[in-house]
């Protein structure tokens, strides 16, 4: 049998399996283990993690643990469970403002905001259709699109636009077959942070050309120095937006799987419609446990400060090896333009810059060189604690300034 004629064209056909492309993370996973072999009692600072350094909330495991032994929580969940679908629009009121939102017909809860983005395309999107998605990010929605024999639209997030998309350069063409435009504000990796004007612009775009709005909102509640904000809040957005939301980031609940989608009615009803035929719902005590600690806010702004914290402390240290940093307005990230060297060496992309720091100073980043060379540190490195910290960030400081980085 000839296994390689039997794979899909969308996942590379004959060609799957046989090429030598390394794909930017498994490279950063290669030089990490290069670096420990050849520096094996220095420490590795890895500032390239995206998930949180914390285990969740105390109430959120004590419920879990509860849960576990309630025998009525056996069996399937399917669209999820209506305790869960109260507590997501409780969280929307609370932290939003979001009023008069139907738990019941608005609501569904998802196993993750990446199966939901997974999902999404197989709602709207036909042969031809086109969906506009920002980079760098998050590139599920993109890929599921081109499974399905759409087109993926690229809006660059640009420095000198403030990282948000320029919506008056996509082709009359590709407009007029778009379905979807994919958002996701606090933004991964620019730490752009949602505002009114940026959302009501999305949404007068989305109303004008008939296109559904996804807005990824996994850091929701990690912004600094303004409230968080929901484009559901905003007025059209329960018309014309699907908003996802996850438990990963807001409550440390990373490996958990759990979010929801939020929005028109419709188009949360198709996005169940298709979810109830490829998965069965998430365990129903992760949803119990979710409900002790979705809408306490004290929560949440204990986990939003422990970052905050952390980030004031790596702009200093960047700042002082040369890096143009300053706090962003959400999210756990620094994204600041890469070096362009180290003493003689040149860099011509920040995956050069990225690997040089992983492989000659145990250093690790992660690079983007999709619209501009930027290098994303983030704030869920490990430490032994509070404490702790300020060593690891010292010690940063210290490889950065002794790797004498050209900008």
């Amino acid at each position: 049998m000839d296994i390689q004629n039997c794979f899909a064209e969308r996942i590379g056909g004959a060609r799957f399996g046989t090429t030598n492309e390394i794909y930017k993370f498994e490279k950063i996973k290669r030089a990490k283990a290069a670096a420990r072999v050849a520096r094996p009692t220095v420490e590795l600072l890895d500032f390239g993690v995206g998930e949180p350094d914390q285990i969740a909330p105390t109430p959120i495991r004590k419920a879990l643990k509860k849960a576990v032994d309630d025998p009525a929580n056996r069996g399937y969940s399917d669209n999820g469970i209506r305790e869960f679908k109260v507590a997501a629009a409780e969280y929307l009121r609370t932290f939003f403002n979001v009023a008069d939102i139907n738990p019941e017909t608005d609501i569904v809860h998802s196993i993750g905001s990446k199966p939901a983005l997974a999902i999404l395309p197989l709602c709207f999107i036909n042969p031809g259709d086109v969906a506009l998605v920002t980079v760098p990010g998050y590139p599920v929605l993109a890929t599921h699109t081109r499974y399905l024999g759409g087109e993926v639209v690229r809006l660059p997030l640009l420095k000198e636009n403030g990282f948000y998309p320029d919506l008056g350069r996509i082709p009359a063409d590709q407009l007029s077959r778009a379905k979807l435009l994919y958002v996701n504000y606090p933004n991964n990796p620019t730490g752009a942070p949602p505002s009114e004007e940026i959302f009501d612009r999305l949404i007068a775009f989305a109303q004008m050309n008939n296109i559904v709005l996804v807005q990824d909102a996994a850091y929701a509640t990690l912004v600094y120095g303004r409230e968080p904000l929901s484009i559901l809040s905003r007025p059209g957005g329960r018309e014309v937006a699907l908003e996802l939301h996850s438990m990963s980031k807001s409550y440390n609940m990373t490996g958990w799987r759990l979010g929801f989608v939020a929005g028109n009615p419709r188009l949360v009803q198709a996005y169940a419609e298709v979810k109830d035929n490829v998965d069965s719902g998430q365990f129903k005590a992760i949803q119990i446990a979710a409900c002790a600690g979705i809408a306490d806010r004290s929560l949440a702004d204990r986990i939003k400060r422990h970052y905050e914290r952390r980030l004031k402390k790596m702009v200093r240290a960047l700042k002082a090896a040369g890096f143009k940093a300053r706090m962003p307005g959400g999210t756990f990230y620094l994204y600041v333009p890469a070096p362009k060297g180290a003493g003689n060496v040149d860099f011509a992309t920040a995956e050069d810059a990225s690997q040089f720091l992983i492989r000659q100073h145990s250093v690790s980043t992660v690079p983007w060189d999709d619209a501009g060379h930027f290098l994303r540190f983030s704030a869920t490195f490990e430490s032994q604690g509070d404490k702790d910290d300020a060593r690891v960030i010292d010690e940063l400081s210290r490889r950065l300034t002794a790797a004498q980085l050209r900008f």
